[in-house]
């Protein structure tokens, strides 16, 4: 823990595996492009699930699960996404010794048992709507991966909905796009921009793709959540059928939408320092961590007495750890900061005397983020100061994005724009223009914003008409 983490400014992607290994978020696996997610980086994980869990229930969705075994025919059934996913496959041919009747898919996306299954259960339009939710793992076999951002394995939830009519299904897409916007602003303290996917950008089998982007502290783009309106696509390939009200036999409409471990990536490139991990308060794993300072017997006497007191005090109000560990104060403060904790609540000798203690923002340097409270009624400074960090951290990272979004009415000022942020231009939407831009500068078509200006005026790039604006930057 005593070397120092490689600087941002110097190589961003040596920063950000330095901080993941060495804040023990996650590790290396034998397994090429798999990842082992350590307790911490679990941990962090388990609040990213808690925050959306909630917002799922509370939206009338429940939790199921389905099998991590696919018929290879079932993907086949739907042609654009059997070929958006078969370059990514794992596919199982072997099984007990013998070589199987029908080659099984290593699940890479739930659409196409789940369609499978919701053509068994839906029968009547009173069957409708299902809203259904899953917590589970996929396969995508990747050839560059990075630890939580693109991995083979990778930990999501990913909900699938039925709907009786089209005007259902697209609310559906919109309102769970809003629950993970809502999601990362206020939890996450990462801003994103909801937007509409461009077609080649779109999910192989969707009708329409939306998604949030947010801006990292490299400036590039990072997906952060999908959703999708898959029309009447996989309900026609799997004969998801329901008597209407009219006893007509019509097809039902559905939707799918994710957030992956992708999250916890975000999270590090956003709020991450030259010190190691800024972690928002609602999602860190220990949100508090008291540190008893002393020298004598006697000190540490008196000082654990008071620290122990706090702790219980403090037990159920936040998530705290009492470091007892037999370290210098220097190297529990570096340990601490590199993990991201918020606050560091410091004890020693003269706090006890004095009936105070000391409080340091994780969010703030040195002497600017540290307070003195009293110990009576610690609690309430603590939960205001978390408040006050989640408040900065998200204000911080609105700033930084905001002040790196560049208009571009021209060619010259788009390449300029993509070079060092994100560019924010009128675009035609066509697929070829869409091509030659990626081609020219690498940079990516991120979302068509949902918030649009209105007006009209020539694509950035090829000078044809063009009644929307788009984002576009180089990604992740």
């Amino acid at each position: 823990m005593a070397e120092k983490l490689t600087p941002r400014a110097e190589d961003f992607s040596k920063w950000y595996t330095e901080i993941v290994q060495r804040a023990e978020l996650a590790d290396y696996s034998p397994v090429r492009g798999s990842m082992v997610i350590r307790p911490y980086g679990y941990a962090l994980w388990e609040n990213v699930q808690a925050g959306l869990d909630r917002r799922f229930k509370a939206t009338g969705h429940q939790n199921a699960y389905f099998p991590l075994l696919i018929p290879m025919s079932f993907l086949q059934k739907e042609k654009e996404h059997v070929e958006g996913f078969s370059p990514e496959l794992a596919v199982v041919t072997h099984a007990g010794g013998e070589k199987l009747d029908e080659p099984l898919v290593v699940r890479p996306t739930s659409e196409t048992i789940i369609g499978y299954m919701y053509a068994q259960w839906v029968k009547s339009y009173r069957d409708l709507p299902i809203l259904i939710n899953c917590w589970n793992n996929v396969v995508r076999w990747e050839l560059r991966t990075r630890l939580f951002l693109r991995t083979s394995e990778f930990l999501w939830q990913e909900g699938h909905t039925a709907h009786a009519t089209r005007e259902e299904a697209e609310a559906e897409t919109l309102r769970m796009l809003d629950v993970y916007t809502d999601f990362a602003t206020a939890d996450a303290a990462v801003p994103v921009i909801p937007g509409r996917k461009s077609e080649s950008e779109k999910f192989a089998g969707a009708v329409r793709s939306y998604s949030i982007e947010a801006m990292m502290g490299d400036k590039k783009a990072l997906q952060s959540g999908t959703s999708h309106f898959l029309g009447q696509n996989f309900a026609k390939a799997f004969d998801i059928k329901y008597l209407d009200a009219n006893n007509e036999l019509q097809h039902a409409w559905t939707t799918s939408w994710g957030v992956s471990t992708r999250m916890v990536g975000g999270i590090i490139m956003v709020h991450g320092d030259d010190q190691g991990l800024r972690l928002p308060p609602r999602l860190a794993p220990i949100q508090l961590v008291i540190v008893p300072i002393y020298k004598s017997d006697a000190e540490r006497s008196k000082v654990m007495a008071v620290a122990e007191s706090l702790e219980k005090q403090l037990a159920g109000v936040v998530r705290l750890k009492l470091d007892t560990r037999d370290e210098t104060p220097g190297f529990k403060f570096n340990d601490w900061e590199m993990r991201g904790v918020p606050v560091r609540m410091e004890v020693g000798p003269k706090d006890v005397e004095k009936g105070s203690v000391v409080l340091a923002r994780r969010d703030l340097p040195g002497r600017e983020g540290k307070s003195f409270v009293p110990q009576a009624g610690v609690a309430d400074a603590v939960r205001s100061l978390l408040d006050s960090i989640q408040s900065s951290m998200l204000a911080k990272a609105t700033a930084f994005r905001d002040a790196n979004i560049r208009e571009a009415a021209n060619w010259d000022e788009f390449k300029a724009a993509v070079e060092d942020g994100f560019a924010r231009v009128r675009w035609c939407g066509d697929g070829q223009c869409e091509a030659a831009i990626k081609e020219e500068t690498k940079a990516t078509s991120r979302c068509i914003p949902l918030d649009q200006p209105g007006g009209s005026g020539p694509c950035a790039h090829c000078g044809k008409p063009s009644a929307e604006i788009a984002i576009f930057a180089k990604a992740y």
